[in-house]
């Protein structure tokens, strides 16, 4: 998954220049980070932390710190020397939660597996290997599981063009299905239908979604990228019902 870009791509960075005396020093950090690193960073928050001074910056779905004058950038994780507890990895996903009923479920495919109780949503690209590969490994031994599928077209014109055939046939699932397990390319649709297709695209990136896969859980946290089946029953057996 895509992490912090550019010019935030660096364990430590030393600005340099005056601070205002006079602001807070949220606002100082937002301010200098912002005009020193341009388009690189949109500052969403700042946050004091109690880790040795430290200061939460938001930026995307990435959380970077600096000190109260923003002359130093921290690139990492920060650990609880006592219990091992990622806290940086804690705090982000806290950040990151959605709400999962908000959900616009109808703008995604449907497949339900056993008694469906355990359920998740997945964006995927249909030119995506990594969401390819979920499918035929993860999912395929997954049980009692119901998925929605949102297809977010984010790699290329011809991924909307796979979206729009799927969303149109007779069978989406099927459909699907063909494609991103076997290969199969989706058929010219028969004829013209209401695709989802840029409102998916809204709904991602309102959600921060930088990657495919990107897998969503009942409880609204999230997971970047696939995993393998181990990895997603922990989770799903940490959900209460």
């Amino acid at each position: 998954m895509v992490k912090v870009k550019g010019a935030l791509a660096f364990a430590a960075v030393l600005f340099a220049g005056c601070v205002g005396a006079e602001q807070p020093p949220e606002t100082t950090i937002r301010k200098n980070i912002e005009a020193r690193l341009g388009a690189t960073a949109k500052v969403e928050s700042v946050t004091a932390t109690p880790y040795g001074g430290l200061y939460e910056v938001r930026i995307g779905n990435e959380i970077i710190y600096t000190d109260k004058n923003a002359d130093y950038l921290f690139i990492g994780n920060v650990f609880n020397a006592k219990t091992s507890q990622n806290l940086t990895k804690a705090r982000t996903d806290e950040l990151n939660k959605i709400k999962f009923s908000d959900l616009p479920l109808g703008l995604a495919l449907k497949t339900v597996k056993g008694n469906g109780e355990r359920v998740i949503a997945i964006f995927e690209d249909p030119n995506c290997g990594y969401c390819k590969k979920f499918r035929q490994t993860t999912l395929r031994q997954a049980d009692n599981i119901t998925v929605y599928t949102f297809m977010y077209n984010i790699l290329s014109p011809d991924s909307f063009v796979k979206s729009t055939n799927v969303w149109c046939s007779a069978d989406r699932n099927k459909t699907w299905d063909d494609w991103m397990l076997s290969g199969k390319v989706p058929p010219t649709a028969a004829k013209k239908c209401d695709t989802p297709n840029e409102k998916v695209v809204e709904l991602g990136q309102r959600l921060r979604i930088e990657g495919t896969p990107a897998i969503f859980f009942a409880d609204g946290t999230r997971f970047a990228g696939m995993v393998d089946i181990k990895t997603l029953e922990a989770k799903l057996a940490t959900i209460k019902k």
